[in-house]
């Protein structure tokens, strides 16, 4: 693909593009202990082992019975035991919550609507309704409880305990590195004297965690040299998926990735985005060292406009090599007050939402290479090319990503 910067590809394009290249180079399965399936993603689907539940299994503590009462009380029930059917009409056993409900029971009633009388028998009226569950109510045996691609989270592997799984079939989990460029960045102690302090080192690790990535290496800052930047980049391919670099996406005059990338052999899948602030951010597909595919992500070198791109590209991008489904469709919100379009860009602002996670409103301090908007913000409004946006109006919101297996 041409590397002109003149035709961004349209945010929303963008986003496509780098999911199904995603998806189009995730391949493989891992079988992992059920504890540690918590953020990962289902390589097959997840079917019931047995009926849920296996057996008709109490809702009460109370009584089991069998024909008109009064009962006269044979044994007990509890949970874990397999009781011996009920026989006789005019019987019942005690039977605790969970247990297994005896073969021949017509009804369970209630310890509380019961009473026992001085000969020791039961009386009470049983509710209309049935006091068990039966088998295979909550789902039959095989029947897919979850389809290959599901995220695993915490409520994923309580019902994969309940249906007997001891291990899950998971994707591998995406690889990522990270290259920090720019030899004039501080690694440590405050900014000063024409140096800034790189707070994209410590924080984009974190940020592709949270998207699903693990994380190989760290490294950086890269001398700004070709030679040292494609020596970087090849050792960062020999472990990982995807290699996200930070500034240089440019062509300044030490601005070293675009010719690093050419020699290298990539194709650019997006060469600039028409989002703001971002620009400019770009994804290229690297042939591997084992002749699978390998992907890097140019992010700008201002913060802000980095986590735009880590959000246009790298997000959707290690969803497909997870595994896991994408949509570009997104939560609507209502906007506090106006916001400002970009013209023929798209607009991502950063905004908090009120309580109710309903409504909107921009934060301050927003600019490309500030990040105090961004640590008040709970996600962006996107405002859409020639888009205006009213007080009141309705716009779609883009999180910030939660952690690996959290619920929206």
């Amino acid at each position: 693909m041409s590397a002109d910067v003149n035709t961004p590809v349209g945010w929303e394009q963008a986003r496509e593009l780098a999911y199904q290249a995603g998806l189009a180079a995730s391949a493989g399965a891992e079988r992992i202990p059920l504890t540690a399936g918590d953020g990962r993603t289902l390589a097959e689907p997840l079917r019931a082992l047995t009926a849920l539940p296996a057996f008709p299994t109490s809702s009460i503590d109370g009584w089991a019975v069998r024909g008109t009462g009064p009962w006269r009380p044979v044994g007990r029930v509890l949970a874990g035991g397999t009781p011996p059917p009920l026989t006789e009409d005019g019987v019942c056993v005690e039977i605790a919550t969970g247990a297994m409900v005896p073969d021949g029971a017509a009804a369970l009633i209630r310890v509380e609507e019961s009473v026992t009388g001085a000969d020791g028998r039961v009386t009470g009226t049983p509710r209309p309704m049935p006091e068990w569950r039966l088998p295979g109510e909550e789902a039959e045996l095989g029947e897919e409880l979850l389809p290959a691609g599901a995220a695993v989270d915490p409520a994923v592997i309580g019902v994969a305990a309940t249906c007997g799984y001891e291990t899950l079939t998971v994707r591998p989990e995406p690889r990522a590195a990270l290259l920090v460029f720019g030899d004039e960045l501080l690694t440590a102690g405050p900014p000063g004297a024409g140096r800034v302090r790189d707070s994209l080192g410590p924080q984009v690790p974190a940020w592709l965690r949270r998207y699903g990535a693990t994380i190989t290496a760290v490294s950086g800052p890269v001398k700004d040299t070709l030679d040292a930047h494609l020596d970087a980049i090849r050792s960062a391919l020999d472990t990982a998926d995807l290699v996200c670099t930070t500034g240089g996406t440019m062509h300044g005059p030490v601005d070293h990735l675009h010719p690093a990338l050419a020699e290298l052999g990539a194709e650019y899948l997006v060469n600039t985005v028409g989002v703001r602030p971002g620009f400019p951010m770009l994804l290229a597909r690297v042939p591997g060292p084992d002749g699978r595919p390998r992907f890097l992500a140019g992010l700008p070198g201002n913060p802000q406009s980095a986590v735009i791109a880590l959000i246009s590209l790298v997000a959707p991008l290690l969803a497909g090599l997870a595994g896991r489904p994408f949509t570009g469709d997104l939560p609507l919100v209502e906007a506090a007050v106006p916001v400002p379009g970009r013209g023929r860009d798209t607009h991502l602002a950063l905004a908090a939402l009120d309580p109710t996670g309903r409504t909107a409103t921009p934060v301050g301090h927003v600019g490309s290479a500030m990040l105090r908007g961004l640590a008040n913000a709970h996600g962006f409004v996107v405002v859409r090319p020639g888009v205006k946006v009213a007080a009141g109006d309705l716009v779609p919101f883009l999180p910030l990503p939660l952690l690996p297996g959290e619920r929206a």
